[in-house]
């Protein structure tokens, strides 16, 4: 049997790379770096900040007042904001009866109007209403008061103040509100229950942040029988693509063949999370509504109805924001309990 004989081709051009690692331009014999020629970074990364973004004004650092609203502006002082109920600066000028917002830019532009007692130039600066002071040749302009609304939404409904979906929104159930409000966290449309609607920004990321321990409890439908294995998984937490969830606090109601009914209290606002989770487990979620939050609950309120809270009860929903170590006290005991 004839042996196969060996190409004797060459290839063209220097050879690149090796078991050492070595190539033409690198007479060291060190192996370069993979993506960054053999230089290794040194020191903190730094970021061109991208233009055309607009400024915003710190809030004022003096107490809101005394009684009820000032505890609410004033709780929400020392965390960092989000561009959640935030408005720009022409737009609240214009809402307090200024003048039309090209014309509240000239203003702006000419130096004649401070925030916070500085001077602001630059249109599209970002204010906060509740708590900024907006002084206009040397007038004061008042700020808005808080609100605070309690929702039972329907399903169907969108938690968004855009139009661009086309579908009816949760701030045209209480279009008779004269505020400029926001949903506080989210209800995904097939969802249904307690909602809380504010033009407070601030209140609403202390609300929904974890750190603070604010339980949300729900009543859940599964599709078929779940068993102790599945509910030990959701009550340890189960990997999402954000990381691992906190776990759950789940309470049977009553089982079938076809149909699991629980009652699910979570201290997180991750984004479709109990829906996620239970599909996770094997078990889709076949209706999901909120019953509580903190304290508050749906009690005589129909489907698509509304009212404003009272002062006791923003007192009593306050109560567990106001220091976040508390909260934690309180996310530690519950994962006692549930172990």
């Amino acid at each position: 049997m004839a042996s196969r004989r060996k190409s004797s081709k060459k290839r063209g051009g220097p050879r690149r790379g090796g078991a050492s690692g070595r190539s033409p331009g690198n007479k060291s014999g060190k192996p370069k770096h993979p993506r960054k020629g053999g230089k290794k970074r040194t020191g903190p990364r730094r970021f061109k900040k991208p233009a055309g973004r607009a400024t915003t004004v710190s809030s004022a650092t003096q107490p809101a007042g005394g009684g009820v609203w000032g505890r609410i502006l004033d709780a929400g002082t020392d965390v960092e904001s989000s561009d959640r109920g935030l408005s720009r600066l022409n737009v609240y000028m214009a809402r307090c009866g200024v003048a039309s917002r090209r014309a509240c830019d000239k203003l702006i532009q000419a130096g004649q109007v401070t925030v916070n007692g500085r001077e602001v130039t630059t249109l599209g600066t970002k204010i906060d209403p509740l708590r900024d002071r907006v002084v206009v040749d040397d007038v004061v302009l008042k700020p808005e008061r808080p609100v605070y609304v309690l929702l039972n939404k329907p399903s169907g409904v969108a938690c968004t103040n855009s139009t661009r979906e086309g579908k009816p929104r949760a701030i045209d159930l209480v279009s008779r509100v004269n505020a400029r409000l926001f949903p506080v966290g989210r209800l995904d449309v097939d969802s249904e229950g307690l909602l809380l609607l504010t033009n407070d920004g601030r209140f609403s990321d202390q609300l929904m942040h974890p750190r603070y321990g604010v339980p949300k409890t729900y009543e859940v439908t599964l599709r078929g029988r779940i068993e102790h294995e599945s509910l030990d998984k959701a009550k340890g937490g189960v990997w999402l693509a954000e990381g691992r969830t906190q776990g759950f606090r789940i309470r049977i109601k009553r089982r079938g063949r076809e149909r699991s009914h629980l009652e699910v209290t979570t201290t997180e606002g991750r984004n479709r999370e109990i829906r996620r989770v239970f599909a996770k487990v094997g078990f889709p979620v076949l209706k999901l509504k909120r019953i509580k939050i903190g304290q508050l609950n749906l009690s005589g309120l129909g489907r698509g109805k509304y009212r404003l809270l009272s002062k006791k009860e923003i007192e009593t929903l306050l109560s567990p924001l106001v220091d976040p170590v508390d909260g934690k006290r309180a996310r530690k005991k519950r994962r006692r309990s549930q172990r």
